[in-house]
């Protein structure tokens, strides 16, 4: 297995930091990502949906910007013929079922969480935030800084998942701002 290097290396540093007092925000790498994007046709999209929800431990397919979390794995509506498979190995599928695709190395994955993670993500994503509107469960495609990235609202805070080759750029902007409400860096 290949040894990842995070993009973030030398740059992600561990401890509290910005405002004295509790912190109200927490940022987290999360390492060793497994990610594949599962692409449907359109007269395949219920019969491959529903393989891929079988691999996270679910008979169904979420709806349109929405998760299904399983006892293996997660699975995500990013587009409409599309999910991403969170936590496991994508289902085998014929040709003209759809195609799964390897995507964990292209993508940095941070656990934005704490008291005030929706305000601070409010600061750099034009999401509404509040639970009414995204509640656990929910994803969506968006942009930070002209960057596309995608966010899942977990039972552990907000995932965010950017593409590496700008998580760099994107973890500087993020880390000014996340001092204002106080920060633990985990």
């Amino acid at each position: 297995m290949v040894d990842r290097v995070s993009a973030l290396d030398g740059h992600y540093k561990k401890g509290r930091f910005g405002e004295a007092g509790e912190a109200g925000l927490m940022l987290q790498e999360i390492r060793d990502l497994t990610l594949h994007q599962v692409a449907a046709w359109p007269e395949t999209l219920t019969s491959t949906g529903n393989k891929a929800a079988r691999v996270v431990g679910k008979q169904s397919a979420p709806g349109p910007c929405a998760a299904a979390v399983g006892k293996k794995g997660a699975l995500l509506r990013i587009e409409p013929l599309k999910w991403w498979v969170f936590g496991v190995e994508a289902p085998k599928l014929k040709p003209a079922d759809g195609t799964a695709l390897d995507i964990s190395h292209s993508r940095t994955h941070l656990r934005v969480s704490g008291a005030r993670a929706s305000e601070f993500l409010n600061r750099n994503l034009p999401l509404d935030l509040r639970d009414e509107a995204f509640p656990v469960g929910s994803v969506a495609s968006s942009s930070m800084h002209h960057v596309g990235v995608t966010l899942w609202r977990s039972d552990h805070g907000y995932e965010l998942f950017m593409p590496r080759g700008f998580a760099l750029s994107l973890w500087e902007v993020m880390f000014e701002t996340a001092q204002q409400f106080g920060v633990d860096i985990l």
